[in-house]
């Protein structure tokens, strides 16, 4: 039986990716955007009944639940929830101001809330579901110059591993998407905010724009080829709580989670010391 997607971000990179692979796989698709006529010109070569478009800004509330009931007036029912939308706010954590981490959170962590929170009941009615929560190799690493972009990763990653074992009884599965660098518009000039404090302490370590923007449309990942990878996810009867995306994602992560069992290890002696005594 054909799925429906609800996908956030359509407008560009996974998302855009992720609606064409769907599309391609018999499947029927919501493709939402806070700029519709973005989502429609990235998508001007797909022409199918299977495809609807809704307006979505998703740090909106109303507007989150707003469009999920249209998209269960379109197509009946939602069978995959991908949370891709998002920007990225780069630089020094203490050039940053309290507002723009705000303004990232409510857009990161607070916009998968939202849509979470409208979709969660569509899905347990039907006692059925797939969440896919788009997060990053930010998610899993600190990387530099990425405190606040990665506290809002770190944040979903722990949302969905925590809300994933109390849906889990009803049918619905969660799985947190862990990509690398992917060709996509996240540090394209017109989606990136950049720490305004300058402190000349920081100075020496170079200029954050000028070592992030030439990453820009030269990124190794491929987002078509996630999109895909995304449908064979979606596809199977027991799909991961976690999925690593990219060699470049592996590389980095893999030695992460290596270091953190081996100071785990390291230290179970002091860990069990802590216990009370009863």
């Amino acid at each position: 039986m054909s799925k429906v997607w609800f996908i956030t971000g359509a407008g560009s990179g996974i998302g855009t990716g992720t609606v064409k692979a769907a599309l391609h796989s018999g499947d029927r698709v919501v493709a939402t955007g806070r700029n519709l006529d973005k989502v429609r010109n990235a998508l001007r070569d797909v022409a199918s009944e299977n495809l609807a478009f809704v307006q979505l800004d998703i740090s909106d509330e109303v507007q989150a639940k707003t469009a999920v009931d249209e998209a269960v007036k379109r197509f009946g029912r939602i069978d995959v929830l991908v949370n891709n939308a998002g920007y990225s706010l780069l630089g020094n954590f203490e050039e940053m101001t309290t507002t723009d981490i705000e303004r990232q959170f409510a857009t990161n962590f607070y916009g998968v809330v939202y849509v979470m929170h409208a979709v969660l009941p569509v899905m347990r009615q039907q006692r059925s579901g797939h969440i896919i929560n788009i997060s990053s190799v930010a998610g899993v690493v600190g990387l530099k110059h990425c405190a606040a972009y990665g506290a809002t990763k770190f944040a979903v990653e722990g949302l969905s591993l925590s809300i994933a074992t109390e849906v889990e009884q009803f049918g619905i599965k969660i799985t947190v998407i862990e990509p690398g660098f992917f060709r996509t518009d996240l540090l394209d000039a017109r989606n990136i905010t950049w720490a305004s404090n300058v402190i000349e302490d920081y100075a020496a370590l170079g200029n954050v724009q000028e070592i992030w923007s030439p990453y820009h449309g030269t990124q190794q990942g491929d987002p078509a080829k996630l999109g895909d990878a995304l449908v064979k996810i979606a596809g199977m009867e027991n799909p991961p709580k976690l999925f690593v995306a990219g060699s470049d994602a592996l590389a980095a992560i893999t030695p992460a989670v290596e270091e953190r069992l081996q100071a785990t290890r390291a230290n179970e002696e002091l860990s069990k010391s802590t216990d009370g005594s009863f």
